[in-house]
């Protein structure tokens, strides 16, 4: 997973549509509203304007998630995270937000259920954790 970059979108939660353009946005790099808009319309059962393409990209840049430029009179959009930056912050607001609600019985008691490949990650988690310790000790 790629570390936890410096820069954070000011909204991290997204709608559907917001999370479908955005991981198009991701697929082809700069691109214009008019190449998501094909994009989406390649599903035939899709129906979705063009207005409302653009409008949910000016929703993106607003929330943190895009960077845009104006080449004559076209609008180019561009990710200002990569996917791999964006889920290790949301991995992060996530483990943040159990290790908050939860108690150390409640969290420990999840490792009854847990198979055996989970276990080994939580083990690995746990001696990384220890290796960092002992690094901040230093």
């Amino acid at each position: 997973m790629a570390p936890l970059p410096d820069y954070r979108p000011k909204q991290l939660s997204l709608g559907p549509l917001e999370s479908e353009i955005l991981d198009l946005v991701w697929e082809l790099g700069l691109t214009s509203a008019r190449d998501v808009h094909e994009r989406i319309l390649a599903d035939l059962d899709r129906e979705l304007s063009y207005s409302s393409v653009t409008t949910v990209l000016q929703r993106l840049t607003q929330k943190g998630w895009l960077l845009f430029c104006k080449k004559g009179k076209v609008i180019y959009w561009q990710a200002r995270l990569t996917k791999a930056e964006a889920q290790a912050i949301r991995s992060y607001d996530q483990l943040h937000l159990f290790l908050q609600m939860s108690n150390p019985d409640l969290v420990a008691s999840f490792a009854d259920s847990l198979d055996t490949a989970s276990c080994e990650q939580l083990e690995s988690i746990a001696s990384r954790l220890q290796a960092l310790k002992k690094e901040k000790k230093q």
